[in-house]
């Protein structure tokens, strides 16, 4: 049989890091390039979920960050779950990832939901400082077989 058993998850780790434009170019390229990780190793992690909240995370780099310089993104898949960090030259961390939300965004206005979207759906998030900047990071588990979506 081709690919993965139904109990079966991968047994080593993987990962993939790129350097993507500082600009809203990067959001398709990151979210082809953790489409494509997932699928390459045939990972059991939610792919749709993964994307959305990488596209979140990029996004958020893009717009919010100081700099022209690029951007980074790495995709650690493990047999559990996966990875995603965005890696920005602005050292603030982002805003309400990991504090609790004192007001809701306005419905009127277009942005303000990305973070709520990455506390939500992932399975923990969070940000840490870097010798040029800092890493946002969420993490999403393994699905298992019976919940995922069949071909």
């Amino acid at each position: 049989m081709n690919g993965l058993a139904l109990h079966e998850r991968p047994a080593e780790s993987a990962s993939w890091r790129i350097a993507l434009p500082h600009t809203a170019a990067a959001v398709p390229v990151a979210r082809a390039l953790v489409r494509t990780a997932l699928a390459e190793v045939e990972h059991p992690a939610d792919s749709d979920t993964a994307e959305l909240l990488t596209a979140e995370l990029v996004a958020n780099a893009v717009e919010h960050t100081a700099g022209r310089g690029p951007i980074e993104l790495v995709v650690e898949l493990v047999p559990g779950g996966c990875q995603v960090e965005v890696h920005d030259p602005d050292p603030a961390p982002p805003g309400h990832l990991t504090r609790p939300v004192i007001e809701e965004p306005d419905v009127w206005q277009e942005g303000g939901r990305g973070l709520l979207l990455i506390r939500a759906l992932s399975s923990s998030c969070g940000h840490r400082p870097t010798p040029s900047g800092k890493a946002v990071w969420f993490r999403l588990p393994a699905v298992p077989a019976q919940r995922r979506r069949s071909a």
